[in-house]
């Protein structure tokens, strides 16, 4: 089996401050650096340095090729994803001296995606498929009409969560892969158990999976099943593209056969090597790195 990744594809602009911007507040950047990015183009570069085949569903402007090209450099499956006249789309990020960020994402090629591109990628997908979605691309609402008629599993990473993706049928989700401030959004909770809790009743068919940050990951499945995995201790230089490494290295073990402990170790322990490094794309390992 194969993941097919409808997802964004991005150029990042990672501005380093002493601390992250306050509201009317004008500060001097440390440093300036242009990476690859994009929680599509993470979770998919992810998913193939973790072993797995990905197919990515998406567009970037002709100041893209090159993220596409590195896409197809890494394994990554890129028939369905198109050049438009639209500029690629792009993050605005900081990131302080403790590791913490701030992004603005500006949408820009991610949300042109043609019905007839999707209407390709999904043409020979059926129950036993994958899909991987986020919500940077303007893919959604196609998303899941399609998994409503062909029955391939949903995983969602709902980033960012807004209003457009709640009235969607997120019943049909198979898998929530949420950290804390999307926990909260959708279970209306801000204790990692009572989400994981109150998540359970809201979609008793969907396993979920919750990111904490520095406090691992914990998993709730709709067979009962419950799992957790420490974070490993390590000096933070950069959390940007954490949760996408996890996605990946989780999303990977799965396909693998791995048991839910052991895929959550995979992720957390891929998203302890991410944050030890600058930038998205370059910090997400190799299966042999670990």
């Amino acid at each position: 089996m194969s993941v097919v990744n409808f997802g964004s594809i991005n150029l990042d602009f990672v501005y380093r401050v002493q601390a992250l911007v306050r509201p009317g507040e004008t500060v001097q950047s440390l440093s300036l650096e242009r990476f690859a990015g994009g929680k599509g183009f993470n979770q998919s570069l992810a998913l193939a340095r973790a072993g797995a085949a990905v197919r990515h569903v998406g567009s970037v402007g002709e100041d893209g090729r090159w993220l596409v090209e590195m896409l197809e450099t890494e394994g990554v499956d890129i028939r369905n994803v198109e050049v438009v006249p639209t500029p690629t789309g792009h993050a605005i990020i900081q990131v302080s001296e403790r590791g913490e960020n701030s992004i603005v994402v500006h949408g820009g090629a991610n949300r042109e995606l043609s019905n007839a591109q999707m209407e390709r990628a999904c043409a020979d997908l059926g129950d036993r498929d994958w899909v991987l979605l986020q919500n940077e691309t303007n893919a959604s609402e196609f998303v899941f009409a399609e998994a409503s008629k062909r029955g391939f599993r949903v995983i969602l990473n709902p980033s960012p969560l807004d209003s457009s993706l709640l009235d969607l049928p997120l019943d049909r989700v198979d898998t929530f892969l949420i950290n804390e401030v999307e926990g909260e959004a959708l279970a209306g909770e801000d204790d990692p158990e009572r989400v994981l809790v109150a998540m359970r009743k809201r979609f008793p068919t969907a396993d979920i999976v919750l990111t904490l940050g520095d406090q691992g990951a914990a998993f709730s499945g709709r067979d009962g099943t419950a799992a957790y995995a420490r974070a490993e201790n390590v000096a933070v230089i950069d959390t940007t593209g954490a949760g996408d490494t996890f996605a990946g290295f989780y999303l990977a073990a799965v396909l693998a056969g791995a048991n839910p402990q052991s895929a959550l170790a995979a992720g957390c322990r891929a998203a302890a090597h991410c944050v030890s490094r600058p930038g998205a794309a370059p910090s997400i390992p190799l299966a042999s790195d670990l």
